[in-house]
């Protein structure tokens, strides 16, 4: 890095790069490849542009982030959009504030242009209908001169005679509405109980519905998933990025961040029940009718007008946050620990043990989640130190403990979470996959947001290269290179690159480019400033950034460790088990939406299998977390599940070094892929040490 430059780091976006010292933000995102809102073309009146500077070293990075890194806050231009709340925390409009130093710069949501593009969608799969919270109505007879029994008692005793519950208890937030909600329609009340226990909440009249809402939190991405307790339907589905993502990208660097920023743990903690209530206010606000602005006519005086459109045929309902009256809830253990504020340092440290295995339920309102006040969010239970509630939600929505079958399921996502085995003997483990296959750590990764490379097909006779792009048509498989304007490539995309390049024979087996084969070819280079390989997957006049969109030598690298950490894991698990090969492969987390199972094979992201037994299976730890909100027993399977898999951990088996390393090629060193003939040439399936040649 020159004096004249400064290093820039986006979150959630995960893009950093040197920017020229002295210039604004908005500037510094355009170069680097991310997109914040600026309405008004940098003239500093729309206030689009809200970023958040961040405070303290962030030793994932090595650098020091400060709100003094920027020059001084304008309060003519700022304090319009800005209040001093927030202007304390950080936050400033990015075309105002000019960079002086490193800076850590965190974009909200609502100033993101190009939207990050998270696959969370709800699957259609059994569940067995027993919620924990369930309604109850009852009238009863006022009191009198002769029956001056107290209001509870009068509640209890009917409750027992009409449903048959007894010892029942009552929440104090619930209580102190009793007797206003007795007397509003003439002691006829609508009753929710948790778990036939317990009083949460009591509304006036006959009440029909009342929701919960299931929440996968994940490393990078969280999604929630809003549901009618009454009717088991969900009614609507929500995502945001993470926003811790800023503290870094993989679990260790968040729990670095704990361990040396004074507060580190709270902050973070804050900022994900912060992120989970607007995850909360998003799904209620999908059940809402929109509203359009109507235009005024020519000539007429007055604003402009708000109407509501309401579709034909469609009921909107009318929730608010008191309306939810049960979460559940899975992370992986460190973003458990965070989010419940206990001391996540031991997680990172041999022999990795968790605080708590089992399961919680605690009340929303002790969290600061702000929904029905006397409620309770189950916290899904902990298998290991890096195998958490979310794996444990794996295992409730695809069941491989009640099946014959050898099950192997990967959740691919920061972190890779691998599970093997049928109703006779299950194995977990987990992998650093690193953030590489989601786009980080890579020259030009990025998250799925318009503009990504999310498929890619070369060509292996010319190399040429073919790909799609999030925010294009996508009824046609490829298109125009020139009309996609390409700023990266996302995790989907980078499934196929490594599979491609192999196949195409761009490298060898090793992961190495083929130089000789690839002498002759314009794509084929070596950096000008670095010296290191790269293959040119688009031209600079076919991108948005004014670059060509290259892999490097690094960037297969970065992708080779993490397909060999999931292919060794995989491996060790099946050694363990005693077992050659496995019946299906079940790929899960937004690569189980987006996965080519034929490049997943190709690339050797796991051992042999047939082709047609290999399965995405979208958010399944979202899905298991939605199984535990609509069928209580669901919960107690949760925690047999924690404490019955047993958990292996890699780096202590003795192999684990050389499996690691023979995992490292394509698809394997020395495992035979039969079910690849056909499928890849057989001179690059078969090649020797040397590589491929090209064939005649």
């Amino acid at each position: 890095m020159t004096p004249e430059t400064v290093n820039v780091i986006f979150q959630p976006s995960g893009r950093r790069g040197e920017v020229p010292k002295g210039c604004n933000i908005i500037e510094a995102s355009r170069l680097i490849g991310v997109d914040i809102e600026a309405l008004c073309g940098e003239k500093k009146v729309c206030g689009k542009c809200i970023v958040r500077i961040e405070e303290g070293h962030f030793e994932k990075y090595n650098i020091q982030s400060s709100k003094d890194h920027v020059t001084p806050w304008n309060e003519e231009l700022e304090s319009k959009f800005i209040n001093a709340e927030n202007r304390e925390k950080g936050f400033r409009l990015g075309c105002v504030a000019n960079i002086e130093d490193d800076i850590l710069v965190f974009v909200p949501e609502e100033s993101r242009a190009g939207k990050q593009v998270v696959s969370k969608d709800a699957r259609d799969i059994k569940i067995d209908f027993n919620p924990m919270v369930k309604l109850y109505t009852i009238e009863l007879k006022p009191p009198d001169f002769e029956d001056k029994i107290g209001d509870w008692e009068r509640l209890t005793n009917g409750l027992a005679r009409e449903y048959g519950l007894t010892d029942l208890t009552i929440d104090i937030f619930t209580l102190r509405t009793l007797p206003g909600a007795l007397r509003a329609e003439k002691f006829l009340v609508t009753v929710s109980v948790w778990n036939d226990k317990e009083v949460i909440r009591i509304r006036p009249g006959k009440i029909e519905h009342t929701y919960g809402i299931a929440i996968d939190v994940g490393t990078t991405t969280c999604a929630g998933y809003l549901c009618d307790l009454t009717t088991m339907e969900v009614i609507s589905t929500s995502s945001m990025m993470n926003p811790q993502c800023k503290y870094g990208e993989d679990v260790m660097a968040r729990i670095t961040f704990h361990m040396t920023t004074p507060g580190g743990l709270k902050r973070m903690s804050d900022d994900i029940i912060e992120g989970i209530n607007s995850l909360i206010d998003k799904a209620i606000a999908i059940t809402h009718p929109q509203k359009k602005k109507i235009k005024k006519k020519k000539g007429e005086d007055g604003p402009d007008e708000y109407k509501e459109i309401i579709e034909e045929g469609v009921e909107y309902l009318r929730l608010n946050r008191h309306d939810i009256e049960d979460i559940t809830m899975g992370f992986n253990t460190a973003m458990h620990h965070i989010l419940l504020g206990l001391d996540p340092e031991p997680v990172g440290l041999a022999p990795f043990p968790p605080v708590i295995h089992h399961s919680l339920d605690i009340k929303t309102r002790d969290l600061g989640i702000d929904i029905n006040p006397s409620s309770y969010v189950f916290i899904m239970p902990n298998e290991a130190g890096f195998v958490g509630g979310d794996n444990v939600g794996v295992l409730l929505a695809e069941e491989p403990y009640k099946s014959d079958e050898i099950q192997l399921l990967i959740d691919i996502g920061t972190n890779g979470e691998l599970i093997l085995g049928n109703r006779h003997k299950l194995y977990s483990s987990s992998c650093a996959t690193g953030p590489a296959m989601e786009g980080a750590q890579l020259a030009f990764g990025m998250r799925a947001a318009p503009g990504a490379i999310e498929r890619i097909e070369i060509d292996p006779e010319t190399q040429d290269v073919d790909y799609r792009v999030i925010g294009h048509d996508k009824s046609r498989k490829f298109s125009k290179p020139e009309e996609m304007k390409v700023k990266g490539i996302c995790g989907s995309g980078i499934l196929d690159v490594l599979a491609e390049l192999y196949r195409a024979s761009v490298i060898t087996k090793t992961g190495v480019f083929n130089k000789k084969f690839l002498k002759e070819n314009p794509r084929f280079r070596k950096n000008a400033d670095t010296g290191q390989p790269e293959f040119v997957l688009a031209w600079k006049e076919d991108s948005s950034i004014g670059k060509d969109i290259v892999i490097t030598q690094k960037d297969v690298r970065q992708i080779q460790l993490a397909k060999g950490a999931l292919y060794a894991g995989c491996k060790l698990m099946m050694k363990r088990m005693g077992i050659k090969k496995v019946d299906t492969v079940k790929i899960a987390g937004a690569f189980g939406t987006h996965v080519d199972r034929e490049k997943a094979l190709v690339m050797g992201l796991f051992p042999d299998c047939e082709i047609e037994h290999i399965h995405g299976v979208g958010n399944a730890a979202g899905d298991g977390c939605r199984a535990a909100l609509l069928n209580k027993k669901k919960r107690d399977e949760a925690n047999w599940c924690a404490r019955n898999v047993q958990y292996l951990e890699l780096t202590v088996e003795p192999t684990f070094e050389r499996d690691f390393m023979e995992a490292m090629q394509m698809p394997h060193m020395t495992d035979k892929f039969p079910h690849l003939e056909g499928v890849v040439p057989d001179h690059v399936l078969n090649q020797g040490p040397k590589g491929p040649v090209k064939p005649e």
